[in-house]
């Protein structure tokens, strides 16, 4: 039994909702309640919403649910500060966030609350995307693009993602990961080409559009693997933080700072930590 292996009801549930949203009000109470969250606003606390999110990724790559059901909580105060900030100025409030989404859910599930018969997950993922496109002509949008109401607030690695996705249904696609590898190595080369020119000052701008088009490509070929590209970075990330962290450790071992080794010494104490993972 861990920490939060208590009995969970929906009056429970309701009742520790309720406590957070009373929590929350008294922090921003005017009167007594806590000055820095009294300065926060939707933009001050937008940063911390999208690192609460990714704490939960972290988490679940970790597979440590205790953590997991601390760092849900953390995001579920980002709601509900969110929502006190809207109530404040008369917008909404959070039993208006949690009503919309109920609605969403149950509209874009008709499978499921309604009549509607749907043979697999395709079928399902299908009539959402319908369904979405639905409600972006009846708030009247005008966008009839395949690639409409993909948001420009996703990071961008995520955006690419879903771009490339939604032209996929249309038939624009490579037929496999093979030729997306070989277009990869065409974007490499030309980024190579633009590095041998020598001038990295002054030749900024055509680096970085070739660095877009590599990294691009790259995203396309986590889709076709059917690879989470955030989780593939991720997993690269604590690698380097692991085996950098060893080389540190052995560093002081032999009685010196890694900073004051070279780069060959470095570089063999870094094969020593990859040598020493394998094993």
């Amino acid at each position: 039994m861990s920490a939060h292996d208590t009995p969970t009801t929906d009056s429970a549930a309701s009742n520790e909702l309720e406590r957070l949203l009373s929590i929350m009000a008294r922090l921003r109470d005017p009167q007594g309640g806590c000055p820095w969250d009294l300065e926060q606003n939707f933009a001050t606390i937008a940063p911390y919403t999208i690192e609460e999110a990714y704490e939960v990724a972290d988490a679940i790559d970790r597979g440590d649910l205790d953590d997991l059901c601390d760092e849900l909580g953390d995001l579920l105060l980002q709601v509900v500060f969110h929502a006190r900030m809207a109530e404040e100025q008369g917008a909404f409030a959070f039993a208006e966030v949690a009503r919309a989404i109920s609605d969403k859910m149950q509209r874009r599930h008709p499978h499921v609350f309604a009549d509607v018969s749907v043979d697999d997950a395709d079928g399902v993922t299908r009539n959402w995307d319908a369904i979405k496109r639905a409600e972006r002509v009846a708030k009247g949008e005008q966008d009839t693009s395949a690639l409409a109401g993909i948001s420009r607030g996703l990071p961008e690695w995520q955006r690419a993602v879903k771009l490339q996705s939604r032209a996929a249904k249309v038939g624009f696609d490579w037929p496999g990961p093979l030729p997306v590898l070989d277009k990869a190595a065409e974007e490499l080369q030309e980024l190579r080409e633009e590095f041998e020119r020598g001038d990295i000052a002054g030749n900024k701008a055509r680096l970085q559009e070739e660095l877009g088009d590599l990294l691009f490509v790259c995203a396309n070929l986590a889709r076709h693997a059917d690879i989470d590209l955030g989780a593939a970075l991720r997993g690269a990330n604590h690698k380097f933080e692991r085996r950098f962290r060893a080389m540190e450790a052995q560093a002081e071992v032999q009685g010196e700072a890694l900073s004051a080794l070279d780069l060959d010494a470095q570089e063999a104490l870094w094969q020593h930590a990859k040598a020493a993972e394998r094993a």
